[in-house]
């Protein structure tokens, strides 16, 4: 048996990318995976007795909350919260973005992860454990004049995490921004970028495995990382 084996995560964003690498490499370890998605499910391509998924939107109060109830309802308990799902869009000519543009990504990013956060620590307070991390990264750190908008959402919810942790962590709840540099998945959509500079998406999963395999003891507050290429 791991230290991992039959914990449960509630993953948003599972379906792809780094939400579903993660997830396929935690099954793998025996822990139950709650898939919350917007659009495709993990299960209609994964079957596994240890996977739910459920559709929804992170953005929508409802969702999170309905989405939330089915994970109790499924496995009884939420041990690990991973916020992964996440909107990127650029704004290189900041006079010529629209509202929706800025509202969209803020809902997601931002919104969402607040969301997410509120109905995990509903179930992690009583138990005085749990884990929560979000995929947030290093535009979370670092401005790109190409995407100003996508990196203030990722500021604001650095920021938020960080006031959560020093809240979180009184309670035994440990929080965790999880940050890497520029990934190679669907969010890239048809742009051209150096993609082999890239991380993969499975090079993410294994540090966020890496993260929630500690020691109950031990916090890891962030933790950032790139390709060498990409920073070279």
């Amino acid at each position: 048996m791991t230290h991992l084996e039959n914990k449960v995560i509630f993953i948003t964003g599972a379906s792809s990318g780094i939400g579903k690498a993660t997830a396929l490499m935690l099954l793998e370890r025996g822990v139950k995976v709650f898939d919350f998605s917007r659009t495709n499910q993990l299960s209609d391509e994964v079957e596994h007795q240890n996977l739910v998924s459920f559709k929804g939107d992170v953005s929508i109060e409802a969702d999170v909350i309905a989405g939330f109830t089915a994970c109790l309802e499924a496995f009884g308990t939420v041990d690990i919260l991973l916020n992964n799902a996440g909107l990127g869009l650029v704004s290189p000519d900041l006079s010529n973005t629209d509202l929706e543009t800025f509202e969209r990504m803020m809902d997601i990013n931002v919104k969402g992860v607040f969301l997410c956060n509120r109905e995990a620590l509903k179930v992690m307070k009583p138990k005085q454990t749990g884990h929560i991390l979000t995929v947030i990264s290093m535009a979370g750190q670092r401005t790109n004049p190409n995407a100003p908008l996508y990196c203030a959402s990722k500021f604001g919810a650095r920021g938020l995490n960080s006031g959560l942790a020093d809240q979180a962590l009184k309670l035994g709840i440990k929080v965790t921004d999880i940050n890497p540099g520029p990934t190679d998945s669907n969010y890239w959509g048809d742009r051209q970028v150096p993609r082999e500079k890239f991380l993969k998406v499975e090079d993410v999963a294994r540090v966020i495995v890496f993260v929630i395999d500690q020691p109950d003891y031990m916090v890891v507050r962030e933790i950032n990382f790139d390709n060498m290429k990409f920073l070279a």
